[in-house]
């Protein structure tokens, strides 16, 4: 009887030391707001990966900016971000490594329906001139986010300089959805990207304040991609728990419910892993 006692207890501790280890697995992510303001990740990506792989994944969603900086500080594992020019510098100091393009939107510049500058249906570039010209309220994110970088690079590309110093260009240092609410308060313009407008409008029950002035232009393209902590840089970096989470990401599964994945009927992501 003491035998089987002693066993039984032996059993039990190995089993309290065992169980919390394997539950123990857990992916420490960087991301974007645009991935946590559509739901992708809480309501798709979070609960399916941890069904498949038995991984939990913990992530912070701020601008790729600070993303990558997490990177760079060792905080995460992995990124999802959507600024290439950005990554590829991380990547050249090797802090990151085994970037996966997976999905893309498009960028779109909103404003009030009765569109104050007249921009509706312009190129970029037309748009963005013409309300430096009428000193329309634009309403940037100025935080060093993908879409920040891109909206900077897109005034530098229309041969203008960035506005930062004019009242009319007011920089929230926000989010997108704040920063799209502050547009709409001053019935002035902002750039967002597709997949987080949508959400805006599901919020407004499909008939936003702010809709679509200026969209299709090929500059517009809005590419998002997994980076893997570089294990070199970062030693205590869960390298194999990024790779598995991004190849994950990148099988035709997981691609079909990223496709799958809308609001108001509408996709928010459209999966493009090769």
């Amino acid at each position: 009887m003491k035998r089987i006692v002693t066993f039984t207890l032996s059993l039990v501790l190995t089993l309290a030391l065992t169980v919390p280890a394997m539950a123990s697995k857990t992916l420490m992510m960087a991301t974007t707001t645009s991935t946590a303001n559509t739901g992708l990740l809480d309501e798709l990506i979070v609960p399916l990966f941890q069904k498949d792989a038995g991984v939990e994944i913990k992530f912070v969603a701020v601008g790729t900016g600070k993303a990558l900086k997490m990177a760079e500080n060792c905080d995460v594992d992995v990124v999802l971000v959507h600024a290439p020019g950005a990554e590829k510098k991380y990547m050249d100091k090797g802090v990151l490594i085994d970037r996966k393009e997976l999905m893309y939107n498009d960028f779109v510049i909103i404003g009030p329906a009765a569109d104050p500058a007249g921009v509706k249906g312009m190129n970029v570039t037309k748009a963005l001139t013409t309300i430096k010209e009428k000193g329309a309220a634009f309403a940037s994110r100025g935080d060093n986010s993908g879409t920040n970088k891109k909206e900077i690079s897109l005034w530098k590309s229309a041969g203008m300089a960035v506005p930062e110093k004019e009242s009319w260009y007011v920089q929230t240092g926000q989010g997108m959805l704040p920063t799209i609410n502050i547009a709409n308060e001053k019935s002035g313009y902002t750039m967002t990207d597709r997949g987080t407008f949508i959400k805006y409008a599901d919020n407004h029950d499909g008939n936003p304040p702010l809709v679509v002035l200026v969209e299709g232009d090929k500059v517009l393209f809005n590419q998002y991609s997994a980076l893997a902590v570089n294990p070199k840089h970062c030693k205590d970096a869960q390298y194999d728990l990024a790779k598995q989470f991004i190849a994950w990401m990148a099988t035709p599964e997981t691609q079909k419910a990223i496709g799958e994945f809308k609001l108001l009927g509408k996709k928010l992501f459209i999966p493009n892993a090769k």
